[in-house]
């Protein structure tokens, strides 16, 4: 196999793919660069992506797959639209934002396969809030798992333990395995019962822990009573005006008595309201009053029609206005053993999103009110503070002395960091996790700070998207080394080179490591998967080396299973991706 894969945006995201895309070309996939700006390296053509030329000289009408990296979505779509012109036929993987037009063109496009970094390296900032320093993450039974490389040192509590103790844990699964002494697959390491020894490294997915909190009926009242007071405090001026307006309507009705004790109390109410709102009513029983009190009844009018305009101006404010729905959200917080998110981004929201399903309890402060994923917080019902998370004052109201950790993932640095060194100043002891664009950034923000976690979502989603050139439906990734690996399922068809092949045989041929086979009769896995022979119609997901993955393409003959093209239309067979390179 020789395909040629293009890389189009070498910003900080399209740099690292690139980059690891050339690290990988032991396998025989071909990599080049696009670029707008001059840019040092080898392979690597300057120009308007968006021009026929620039393309051709790329290769783009031999390429097998175009990877667009670049953060600007307009140009993306251009850049595909003028590739899909000179090749109809070419695979691409799109980054792309707005989620909604990525599934569109998913459905809509052949090859055409959507990845968002939101998506993406929000799992990372959340596995990493919560005090799991994840490198990856694996789709597994429905879940996200994160994954954990262990480096074994001589006082590691897994030194001297054999490898089969760690197989059938249904908790943690095994991922990959490098030996410090010879090189040795992870199956038959485990079958063998090889001992863990310095220097070896194990990467493990563990089951992501669910926490599911039921509030008491005592905490929810307390948050309605504090709703109530915080609406008090903000709202003097409604109470004010509306004040006023009551003490105005009983000075007139009194008036209107005390001049006549014969006009009945209720009449006299019902004018002085009537007449000070302008709905008017009773006349009568100013009509044959004194001029004094004719006088008295206009002027009324004049300070009821002020009044009245600035209580509804006020309430209009209040009711259809943001304020209302701020101060309510304050009151909302969580009190206790909660998170807080600092930037509603795409980051953001899809970290609020996954701690709120597993059970977690999230803040999320956002500066700007027109943030496009308010309305999605807001019908997750996720409590959203408008103010600056860098003030100390916010994050009191947040309550951050009581949180169990703060992530900033604004899309500035520069404010990501005020906000983690004004939350270290209030609550010292409270984990920080840290969001930058900049790897290196991170690493020196991480040693001079020594936050929790300082992480570039370029960094953590480069090998995704590296994996997804090199084929198939990626499931998860990560990197040993600068060992790329991925995780993927496959279906088995007669024609398929696994079909009928003993597992644990199959893995030390091809260097793979089973996690699971889907079949008819259930999944199977643990031991008896070791012993399972591939049958037609099975599914096996695994975890395989990037250089290995011309095993899969060899059996080009075998087709996505329809339930997966029915469920997920981005799901293809590795095979099918890269069959006719």
């Amino acid at each position: 196999m020789n395909s040629l894969i293009i890389v189009c945006g070498l910003g900080r995201t399209g740099l690292n793919i690139f980059r690891l895309l050339q690290q990988q070309g032991a396998q025989g996939a071909r990599v080049r660069g696009i670029s707008d700006m001059p840019i040092e390296g080898e392979n690597i053509v300057i120009g308007d992506p968006r021009r026929a030329e620039t393309l051709i000289a790329a290769g783009i009408q031999r390429a097998h797959t175009l990877v667009l990296a670049g953060a600007d979505h307009t140009l993306n779509l251009a850049i595909l639209t003028q590739a899909r012109v000179l090749n109809p036929r070419i695979r691409i993987i799109d980054r792309i934002l707005d989620t909604h037009l990525g599934e569109h063109l998913d459905r809509i496009l052949p090859d055409h396969f959507t990845l968002s970094v939101a998506a993406l390296a929000a799992p990372i900032f959340t596995f990493a809030a919560l005090g799991s320093r994840a490198i990856g993450q694996l789709q597994l039974f429905d879940q996200t798992w994160p994954i954990h490389e262990e480096v074994i040192t001589p006082d590691h509590p897994w030194c001297g333990r054999r490898m089969n103790e760690f197989w059938d844990d249904k908790n943690r699964m095994l991922i990959y395995y490098l030996s410090a002494r010879d090189p040795i697959d992870l199956v038959s390491a485990v079958i063998q019962e090889r001992v863990l020894q310095p220097g070896d490294r194990l990467l493990i997915g563990n089951k992501p822990a669910q926490v599911y909190r039921r509030r008491p009926w005592q905490e929810r009242l307390r948050k309605l009573w504090k709703g109530i007071q915080r609406l008090k405090h903000h709202d003097q001026p409604i109470l004010a005006v509306t004040l006023t307006l009551l003490l105005t309507i009983f000075l007139a009705t009194g008036t209107y008595l005390a001049v006549n004790l014969e006009t009945p109390f209720v009449d006299a109410l019902y004018f002085s309201v009537g007449m000070i709102t302008g709905a008017g009513g009773k006349e009568e029983v100013a009509e044959a009053a004194p001029a004094g009190i004719k006088l008295f009844t206009a002027v009324m009018m004049l300070v009821g029609a002020g009044i009245i305009g600035i209580c509804y101006a006020l309430l209009n404010d209040f009711i259809l206005g943001s304020r209302l729905r701020q101060v309510w959200d304050v009151a909302r917080a969580p009190q206790k053993g909660h998170y807080i998110i600092c930037g509603l981004g795409g980051i953001g929201i899809n970290i609020a999103s996954q701690l709120q399903a597993s059970g977690y309890e999230a803040v999320v402060i956002e500066r700007d009110s027109e943030c496009r994923f308010l309305s999605s917080a807001r019908e997750q019902r996720i409590p959203v503070l408008i103010a600056d998370a860098s003030l100390s004052d916010t994050l009191t109201a947040a309550h951050i002395q009581q949180a169990e950790a703060l992530i900033a993932v604004t899309s500035n640095d520069t404010v990501n960091l005020q906000v983690a060194l004004a939350a270290k100043g209030l609550a010292p002891r409270i984990p920080v996790v840290v969001r930058t664009h900049d790897p290196d950034f991170a690493r020196q923000v991480q040693q001079v700070f020594e936050f929790e976690a300082v992480l570039s979502p370029a960094e953590l989603v480069a090998p995704t998207f590296a994996a997804a050139a090199l084929g198939g439906k990626i499931l998860g990734n990560g990197l040993v080394g600068n060992q790329l690996w991925v995780a993927l399922g496959t279906l088995i068809t007669r024609n398929h080179s696994f079909f009928g092949r003993q597992i644990k045989e199959l893995a030390a041929a091809v260097d793979l490591v089973p996690l699971y086979i889907e079949r008819a009769t259930g999944r199977v896995h643990g031991w008896e998967l070791l012993i399972t022979a591939l049958q037609e119609e099975d599914v096996l997901y695994l975890t395989i080396p990037a250089a290995q993955l011309d095993h899969l393409w060899r059996s080009a003959s075998s087709s996505a299973h329809p339930q997966y093209r029915e469920q997920d239309p981005q799901w293809v067979s590795p095979m099918e991706g890269l069959a006719e390179a």
